[in-house]
């Protein structure tokens, strides 16, 4: 796979957010490839329920052809990474397949386990460059890795460099120094991202200060990079690469159908977390938003959360009912109780109102 081609607009890594319908949803508007979240080496070896369902998010898309997919592997043992990842790496997307080492995850967790962004320390280099050496020899598919910026930055070119030279395909810089108390210490310095494209021969990937289209023109025109990845601002707008805003119930309603439509690949909780970002990002403001949350948070189904988004959500928004011949006093998902709870939040709005 001509792998430049594909790393222009890059979905990142995001625990219990990068389910294979997500994936496909921003792959559907304008995502060239997507990462799933993290995965742990040792649990894809050792719980075969674990295994199974990351490898059953992985085969479907596969099979779908949703578009290049990233495996994202974290750990500090080189044998157990690339015993889970040759387990994976026929699994990835019909074009080509890249399996990432994580070096960008600040989470608690990862400094415990000594990987992630912890293994940025320079006493810590030569195991990392074992890791991505292994990788790069054992793997049928190019290999990558995502760093967070060294202590001092100036480091980071070096490290960047070492690991190209044991065989990372390109690399990708959240500009950012580690913080396991925020994740977000400031804007992301993107002159780093600048000097490791100017002194650097692999493509280079830029992450970090994007929040709407015209950010992604400014940070590739600023740092040369030959592609940007985004996180969270595509939770809220998964149409972004797009440049599109969707309507948040659209966007929500055709999530939900790639859910059913990948059945098993995203648990009620993160479909619920999806959705709400979805409304959140245009409506957070609203007064009823909170009642949203709640709602939302006693939902069971993908029908349930589906029914409230159509009925009451769009009642909410001052908009009827929507579609499927949805009938609130016949649909089995809503009990006399919640229908004097929605008869209650509509006083609530008036009286808001």
């Amino acid at each position: 796979m001509p792998i430049p081609e594909y790393l222009g607009h890059i979905a990142a890594p995001m625990v219990n957010q990068s389910d294979l319908p997500f994936r496909a949803l921003v792959q559907k508007y304008g995502a060239s490839m997507a990462y799933t979240q993290m995965l742990i080496p040792d649990r894809l070896l050792n719980d075969q329920e674990y295994f199974e369902r990351h490898l059953r998010d992985l085969s479907l898309g596969f099979d779908t052809s949703i578009g290049p997919t990233v495996v994202q592997l974290c750990g500090n043992d080189s044998e157990l990474i690339v015993q889970a990842g040759r387990k994976l790496q026929t699994y990835c997307d019909g074009i080509g397949a890249e399996t990432d080492l994580n070096l960008g995850c600040p989470q608690e967790a990862a400094r415990a386990s000594q990987f992630g962004a912890y293994l940025l320390g320079q006493k810590d280099w030569p195991l990392v460059e074992n890791i991505v050496s292994s990788m790069s020899h054992s793997f049928t598919v190019p290999v990558s890795a995502k760093l967070r910026l060294c202590q001092p930055s100036t480091g980071t070119l070096d490290l960047a460099c070492r690991l190209a030279a044991c065989g990372a395909a390109w690399i990708t810089l959240h500009a950012r120094t580690v913080s396991s108390q925020r994740r977000r210490q400031g804007s992301a310095d993107l002159e780093q991202v600048k000097r490791l494209k100017d002194h650097m021969k692999i493509p280079i990937i830029s992450n970090g200060n994007v929040r709407v289209w015209s950010d992604i023109q400014e940070n590739l025109e600023y740092t040369g990079a030959d592609g940007v990845m985004v996180g969270e601002t595509l939770l809220g707008n998964p149409c972004l690469f797009a440049n599109i805003v969707p309507d948040p119930v659209d966007i929500s309603i055709e999530y939900l159908d790639l859910c059913r439509q990948y059945p098993g690949t995203a648990a009620i909780p993160n479909i619920q977390t999806h959705v709400r970002h979805f409304i959140e990002f245009q409506c957070g403001r609203r007064p009823w938003f909170k009642m949203f949350r709640a709602s939302l948070g006693s939902t069971r189904t993908i029908e349930d959360i589906e029914t409230l988004l159509r009925i009451r959500v769009e009642k909410w928004r001052g908009r009827p009912p929507r579609g499927r011949d949805y009938d609130v006093e016949d649909h089995p998902g809503i009990d006399d109780t919640e229908k004097k709870r929605m008869d209650q939040e509509d006083i609530d709005l008036t009286l808001v109102g």
